[in-house]
C-alpha cells in the first residue's frame, strides 16, 4: 500500500470558511438523502465505496489544448528560427524572454492536457466500518515534475476514520460562476494535529453534505442505516453512458494489498 511522506499543511487552505460536523457528530434529517446521484458506488456489512471526481467534465481541457500545443509549438519553432538569424540584434532581456515565453506556455498547456488524459474515470474513497479506516484512491500529480513516475499517477492511501475532517472552501471566481463552493478531507496527525494530508471530496456544498452525512451514517450505524437511493449504484469501469472522453480515460484499478483490506474485516489477530 502506497503511504504518504508524513508533513505538515496548512492548519486552514485558503478559503476555508467551516467543518462540516465531525466523524462523531450524528447526521440529522436536514435535507433528503435518497435522490444524490450518483448513489454510492457499492455499500455492504464491511465497507461503503462513495464516487469522487477531480474534474467535472473529462476531456474538455484536452480538446482545446491539444490545438493550442500544436500552435504554441509552431509559434516555438518560429521565434527560435529568427533568434538564430537576427540574434546579434537583441539584447539580452529581450532575447530571454523570447526564448523563454514560447516554452513557458508549451509546459503549462501539456501539464494540464496529459493532467485531463491521465486522470482516472472515477477517483473513489471507501469507508471500512470495521478497520474504521478511510482508502483513497488518490491521482498525484506536480506541475514541475511533469515527466515523473514517482509524482504521477494513482497512489492510494488508507488514514483513520476518526483523524478525518471534512472541510468547506468558498471562493469567488468572475466567468466561472461567481461563488465557488466545494469540500475537501483533511487528515491529522492524532499525536500533533497537524495536517498531514488534504484531498478533495466534492466540488458542490450540496453533494458534499450528503455524502458526509451518508459516510456517517454508515461508519456509525451501518447499511442499514442508509436511506433507499432512486438512482441505481454505477460501475464507472462500464463504458455505457459515458461521454466518448470519459472512456478514454483510464479504468479504476485498486493495488491488489489495498483492494483486499479495503474490502475486508480484519482477521483476528491482524494488526489494524
Amino acid at each position: 500500500m502506497t503511504t504518504l511522506e508524513p508533513s505538515a499543511l496548512m492548519r486552514r487552505a485558503p478559503g476555508w470558511r467551516y467543518d462540516l460536523p465531525s466523524v462523531h457528530e450524528v447526521p440529522t434529517s436536514r435535507f433528503s438523502l435518497n435522490d444524490i446521484n450518483p448513489p454510492p458506488n457499492h455499500a455492504d456489512g464491511v465497507y461503503m465505496e462513495l464516487p469522487r471526481s477531480t474534474v467535472l467534465l473529462h476531456g474538455v481541457v484536452a480538446l482545446l489544448g491539444i490545438p493550442m500545443l500544436l500552435f504554441l509549438f509552431y509559434v516555438t519553432v518560429c521565434v527560435y528560427w529568427n533568434l538564430i538569424d537576427y540574434i546579434q540584434d537583441f539584447d539580452w532581456m529581450m532575447m530571454l524572454t523570447l526564448m523563454l515565453g514560447p516554452v513557458i506556455c508549451l509546459w503549462v498547456v501539456f501539464t494540464f492536457v496529459r493532467l485531463d488524459l491521465t486522470l482516472p474515470r472515477d477517483e473513489p474513497i471507501r469507508f471500512n466500518r470495521s478497520r474504521r479506516k478511510i482508502y483513497i484512491y488518490q491521482f498525484r500529480h506536480h506541475y514541475l515534475y511533469l515527466f515523473s513516475r514517482k509524482h504521477w499517477g494513482v497512489k492510494p492511501v488508507a488514514y483513520n476514520w476518526d483523524d478525518v475532517t471534512a472541510e468547506v472552501y468558498r471562493v469567488y471566481a468572475p466567468g466561472h460562476g461567481g461563488l465557488i463552493e466545494n469540500v475537501m478531507l483533511s487528515v491529522r496527525n492524532p499525536e500533533t494535529d497537524e495536517v498531514i494530508d488534504r484531498v478533495f471530496f466534492t466540488h458542490d456544498l450540496y453533494r458534499g453534505e450528503a455524502y458526509w452525512a451518508i459516510a456517517r451514517l454508515f461508519m456509525q450505524q451501518g447499511p442499514e442505516a442508509l436511506p433507499q437511493f432512486i438512482h441505481p449504484p454505477r460501475d464507472w469501469n462500464d463504458d455505457d453512458g459515458l461521454s466518448h472522453m470519459h472512456c478514454l480515460a483510464p479504468k479504476v484499478h485498486w493495488p491488489a494489498a489495498i483492494d483486499r483490506e479495503s474490502r475486508t474485516a480484519p482477521s483476528e489477530g491482524e494488526a489494524q
